[in-house]
């Protein structure tokens, strides 16, 4: 009993804490974003190192990540130009240069790992700005277009994953018969899977009774184009916390972290959304423009 009131509450005032600072202020989002990104990288960096063979650089690989998500955002804001990614890319050379100064077994490996990190857990969640900043048409008469923070892209994301979360937890655990992947996740069934979807989709016809989706768009669309987020945020969420299992699985750990007490690690809260973050963002950025058009 102890252990579940423990879990629910900090599961509570995670929630909490992300929703706040997602939808107080965009400084407080990427605040936010930037310490998850290093806290991320850095649990991702240690739990390879766990193994005796592996020796990931997890200071540059944290502080690369950062970076990017920092660089990301400030270009996404029109605050800096594309010049703002040298850095970045001079750290990446740092991570493969640095090798051929230590004689190790497993270069190779360390080199995957490392960019691993930054392909995995820095890009999903640079890519997270790409959703909150979008431009808007500028009816000045200048033709500039303005950038704007909105939160729910991002916000109805976590929305759609918490969702889906918790009708798969109650459909596998009433119905849950036909295993989905049992080699990786023996408990995840497809009767949970699809009552998550099911559950999902409901709640993005309760966002799109109150948020319009994009300007331009019929209500019909709009409720569309919300059903459609919903649906590759759960498919690709779902192969997110797969690959995140596989992971584990490999390296024989069973909680990539203890950070937030019940529920693991960072990896372990958003393994889920670092599939599903650049997936909203192709789909967002391709097929609403077909709907547009």
């Amino acid at each position: 009993m102890r252990n579940l009131i423990i879990r629910a509450a900090s599961g509570f005032l995670f929630v909490v804490l992300l929703v706040g600072c997602i939808v107080s202020h965009p400084y407080a989002y990427a605040l936010l974003f930037a310490v998850i990104t290093g806290l991320t990288t850095w649990e991702f960096c240690s739990i390879v190192n766990k193994n005796a063979r592996l020796q990931v650089n997890r200071f540059i690989s944290t502080a690369s990540a950062v970076y990017f998500f920092c660089a990301m955002l400030t270009y996404n804001v029109g605050m800096m130009g594309s010049d703002v990614f040298i850095p970045y890319l001079i750290s990446i050379m740092y991570l493969l240069i640095s090798e051929l100064y230590f004689d190790r077994k497993e270069n190779i490996s360390n080199w995957a790992f490392a960019l691993m990190s930054q392909l995995y857990v820095a890009l999903p969640f640079s890519l997270l700005n790409t959703l909150s900043f979008i431009a808007v048409p500028d009816n000045s008469g200048f033709g500039v277009p303005q950038i704007i923070y909105n939160y729910w892209y991002p916000l109805s994301l976590f929305i759609f994953l918490w969702s889906s979360d918790t009708g798969a937890y109650c459909f596998g655990s009433l119905l849950g018969k036909h295993r989905l992947f049992p080699r990786i996740s023996p408990k995840k069934s497809w009767e949970g899977s699809i009552g998550g979807a099911v559950v999902a989709l409901a709640a993005s016809q309760i966002i799109a009774t109150y948020i319009p989706f994009t300007p331009g768009l019929s209500e019909q669309l709009s409720r569309l184009a919300w059903c459609g987020l919903a649906l590759c945020t759960v498919v690709f969420g779902t192969w997110g916390d797969l690959v995140e299992s596989l992971l584990k699985r490999r390296l024989g750990i069973k909680d990539s972290g203890n950070i937030i007490p019940g529920h693991g690690g960072m990896l372990d809260r958003f393994d889920s959304s670092l599939m599903a973050i650049p997936m909203a963002v192709v789909y967002l950025y391709t097929i609403m423009r077909i709907l547009q058009n």
